[in-house]
């Protein structure tokens, strides 16, 4: 059996953690039960602003608005040599994390993931950001109403996430 430190890594964070609170004699059973119902709590209130979203986005999908708009844009897009079938991705992607693997495993699925839009799909995952999600949950989690600022340097930072993927992607495997 070969030792591997990653399996090991987070055990000795939380190990650590707790010899450390014991050294500053902080009762840590009890912080820890502490944030556990701070935790539930959290969870409970955020369940609104979850279910809203997740229904949202249900809808969109379902009822073709994506298809239309995809449709819509499509001629724009091939001029910039840009394929179609990333564009659901591109639109999900600010909003959930969820739907927007969902469409990139759907795109591996079906183009590969060794395939340009595979690959593509894979970077444009990893290069943006759940912006809506995240606003939601860490804002509705302290109760701030106010995001307008926060959403759209959000949006601006997927924006770029998004064009830079495609660059970059046209310019290695293009």
């Amino acid at each position: 059996m070969i030792l591997q430190l990653s399996n090991y890594i987070i055990p000795l964070i939380i190990l650590s953690v707790l010899l450390y609170g014991t050294y500053k004699k902080v009762p840590t059973y009890e912080k820890f039960v502490e944030g556990g119902k701070e935790g539930v709590s959290l969870a409970i209130s955020l369940l609104p602003f979850l279910l809203g979203m997740i229904v949202s986005i249900s809808i969109f999908r379902a009822s073709g608005a994506m298809d239309a708009f995809v449709s819509m844009v499509e001629p724009v897009l091939s001029l910039f040599h840009i394929p179609s079938d990333i564009v659901p991705l591109a639109l999900t992607r600010p909003i959930s994390g969820t739907a927007s693997l969902g469409v990139a495993t759907d795109i591996i699925k079906t183009e590969g993931p060794d395939s340009y839009l595979g690959r593509l799909a894979s970077t444009m995952q990893g290069s943006t950001d759940t912006t809506m999600y995240v606003l939601t949950v860490y804002f509705g989690a302290v109760g701030i109403k106010k995001m307008g600022d926060a959403l759209k340097v959000g949006l601006i930072a997927d924006f770029i996430g998004i064009i830079a993927s495609l660059i970059i992607c046209y310019l290695i495997f293009g």
